[in-house]
């Protein structure tokens, strides 16, 4: 199987296992991680996913075999086209990159994360890179541009001048770098990625999760709104939350639980 998904407890890691080609990502492999996400979105019982690729890469892009292999076709890529209005948009090259999902996903970073193995993880809430990992838009050399995201979501991450420069250039960026420029949140031991995720996200997955949803959600949908929208946004889904879970936690906290820090921080 390209696509394993493994459960501990609230947290599911999706595995990319195709590491003769380091986790390059084919038709089959998007359309299986694609199906991965949804069910982790669906399952009630998961509250948080890290995805991580097998075998020492994270994930080397689209499949350029394939690609190779799509010459001669007419609208090779037709399955990855937009609907025309506001449908839901079909699966993207690299699979759930086109989601917006409910719950946070980690990449976990060991290896390449170049080309399209880039903008799945840039897809992601955070990214842990290992000490020797590294990204970059290793498609500029062989001309293929980004189309899954890529020149959307790294310029809202660096800042447009650098997100320029990385995409014209192509060139290697470490996992320091990476994390100067905000590319990544942590740096950690080789080796380690899986492991620091996993524990990240079961601290996450251990928060009251409709105040972490809700604020999740307007991290990502403020982008490109007038201050007062996003803020009026932001506040009609934290009161729903607030409904929901926050007034009890209040009265937790009133009644003695979590002072002065105490139980309220997830390791790390």
């Amino acid at each position: 199987m390209a696509v394993e998904v493994e459960k501990s407890g609230p947290v599911s890691t999706v595995i990319l296992d195709r590491p003769s080609v380091r986790n390059a990502v084919d038709p089959g492999t998007a359309d299986a991680l694609l199906a991965a996400f949804l069910a982790f979105d669906a399952d009630e019982s998961q509250r948080v996913a890290v995805l991580w690729g097998a075998g020492g890469s994270f994930c080397a892009g689209w499949d350029l075999k394939h690609g190779a292999s799509l010459l001669d076709r007419a609208e090779p890529l037709a399955r990855h086209g937009f609907p025309d209005g506001d449908g839901e948009p079909p699966c993207g090259p690299l699979g759930p990159t086109r989601l917006a999902l409910d719950k946070p996903v980690i990449a976990a970073i060991s290896g390449a994360a170049v080309a399209g193995g880039l903008e799945l993880a840039l897809w992601c809430d955070l990214r842990i890179m290992e000490e020797d990992a590294f990204a970059g838009v290793f498609n500029r050399r062989w001309g293929i541009p980004l189309m899954d995201g890529g020149t959307v979501r790294l310029p809202r991450l660096v800042g447009a001048g650098r997100a320029t420069e990385l995409i014209l250039t192509g060139r290697r960026v470490m996992a320091e770098e990476c994390l100067r420029i905000g590319l990544c949140e942590r740096v950690v031991a080789r080796g380690t990625a899986r492991a620091e995720a996993e524990a990240l996200a079961s601290a996450l997955a251990a928060f009251p999760q409709a105040g972490l949803r809700a604020d999740l959600r307007s991290l990502r949908g403020q982008h490109g709104l007038e201050l007062r929208e996003a803020m009026r946004r932001e506040w009609q889904g934290g009161l729903a939350a607030l409904e929901t879970e926050g007034l009890a936690g209040a009265a937790r906290f009133a009644g003695g639980a979590g002072r002065h820090g105490q139980s309220c921080n997830p390791p790390g």
